[in-house]
């Protein structure tokens, strides 16, 4: 390496170290945006450990960490010192075979041999971006990373990117607030930092004085609300821009910072001047002079964006793939909640669903074929008889079905032959006509105190007791 090189590669770390500390997160305590971002990246990619992790000079400290008991490691082991250093996703999908790690003692010890991780940024004061460390999942079994769950690892580190960004220019704007109505000699300084801030980040100043209760707002407080900065609004007409539910929420959330003087801090529904739908946080405190509570000062920020992409990763994390019905660990949540709802005197039934011979089709017409029978399935699944039940595929060819209405599971035997009969409904798929069946195994608990795994037991052994009898029937348990 030339000495030209070299020198740029240490200014070039420099620059990139100066860009992680400038953002005060090292060695901060934990916080739980990024503690749901971690346990949801690892609950969607089905990795027992998730880490968002920040490479400094000589070590990687993990802000987040889901399933590892370590807070730190030595640079010198970190994975993800590769990830920042080709600044891009990095999937290793057996470490004990890679020449790069295959002597890491964090492979020879057994702990890892799978990892994937993307490169997380943030921008240094010249507005160069350096990758300061990575989102990251792990698992101690070798395996492969299919191309949606690459796309999701890197919308997952775009969305720590965005909570990061969010953490400092939020504090940020507090302080300058707090500097704007408090600081005479300075005000014109923050006002024109504070405008900067909210041109960048969609993020606004309000203030409420407590004497005669009139309400200022920042122009970026006006652009969320998309009305023009002409006059100043009332209080009555500032809480008609918020859901009811939201209003009762910054009510209760006002009166409680009055009362004992803490901040607050709230994410709510709201809906502009247009009629659009959006997400806003909102932070509160109470300004005080000379002993005595004047004002709540406090910014806002439209979230919109950030918190769509979380409901999509949260949707994606509890929808089968192919299916798009529940996947298996929404169908255990969910099975949770209709027991606790029986043992209150809700009617419940559990139904195991079987697709028969369903290797044939895939051995015989290939898995295009399979994936369009057990699409039709989930479809078939949310017929509209079925009446609101939760349909959910557990894994290959099996499914389940939760039945809540009243009626349908007064009937439960009468609904899961006209169910049969609907699963073997012809499926056609590149032009060949498929006719699959099913075999179904259904429970209705009497016990109020039965648990799922007593449900799933019984429903299991009523579906093999009707396969033993004959493929395509249903047997009650």
């Amino acid at each position: 390496m030339s000495e030209l090189s070299a020198a740029t590669l240490l200014r070039d770390e420099e620059a990139r170290i100066a860009a992680l500390h400038a953002l005060d997160l090292l060695d901060t305590e934990p916080e739980a945006a990024f503690d749901a971002l971690i346990a949801l990246a690892g609950q969607m990619l089905d990795c027992p450990t998730s880490l968002l992790s920040l490479v400094d000079r000589d070590r990687q400290w993990f802000k987040a960490k889901a399933g590892i008991e370590l807070t730190e490691t030595d640079r010198s082991i970190a994975f993800c010192d590769y990830t920042i250093r080709e600044n891009d996703l990095l999937v290793v999908p057996d470490a004990a075979k890679d020449v790069r790690f295959a002597g890491n003692p964090l492979v020879t010890d057994g702990a890892v041999r799978f990892y994937a991780g993307a490169p997380i940024h943030a921008t240094d004061p010249q507005g160069t971006s350096h990758a300061i460390g990575a989102l990251c999942v792990l698992d101690e079994k070798p395996r492969e990373l299919t191309a949606e769950q690459g796309r999701a690892l890197k919308h997952f580190a775009t969305l720590a990117e965005a909570l990061i960004t969010m953490r400092r220019v939020s504090g940020e704007a507090v302080r300058v607030s707090r500097s704007v109505h408090r600081q005479s000699r300075r005000i014109h300084r923050g006002q024109r930092i504070f405008a900067q801030v909210e041109r960048m980040s969609a993020i606004g100043w309000w203030r409420f004085v407590l004497a005669d209760e009139t309400i200022q707002w920042s122009d970026g407080v006006y652009r969320i609300h998309e009305i023009e900065p002409t006059t100043s609004p009332d209080l009555r007409t500032a809480m008609e821009y918020y859901p009811p539910e939201a209003r009762a929420r910054i009510t209760a959330a006002v009166d409680r910072t009055m009362e004992t003087g803490e901040p607050f801090e709230l994410e709510v529904d709201f809906v502009t001047f247009r009629g659009r739908k959006r997400r806003v946080k909102t932070r509160g405190e109470v300004e005080m002079q000379n002993g005595r509570a004047v004002a709540l000062i406090g910014v806002m920020h439209d979230i919109t964006d950030r918190y769509r992409i979380e409901r999509s990763l949260r949707e994606s994390a509890s929808v089968d793939e192919v299916t798009r019905i529940a996947n298996r660990a929404a169908f255990n949540r969910q099975l949770e909640r209709a027991l606790e709802a029986h043992r209150d005197g809700a009617p419940l039934v559990l139904a195991l669903i079987d697709l028969d011979l369903f290797k044939q089709i895939n051995d015989t017409y290939g898995h295009l074929a399979g994936d369009d029978v057990l699409r039709s399935i989930g479809q078939r699944l949310r017929s509209p008889f079925l009446n609101g039940s939760f349909a959910a595929r557990l894994g290959g060819d099996e499914f389940a079905l939760i039945l809540t209405d009243p009626d349908l599971c007064a009937a439960a035997p009468a609904v899961v032959q006209r169910l049969l009969e609907q699963l073997r409904a012809p499926v056609l798929s590149q032009d060949v006509e498929l006719r699959p069946t099913a075999t179904i195994g259904y429970v209705c608990p009497h016990s109020r105190g039965a648990s799922a795994r007593d449900l799933l037991h019984a429903a299991d052994t009523a579906l093999y007791a009707a396969k033993r009898e004959r493929r395509g029937t249903a047997q009650a348990a």
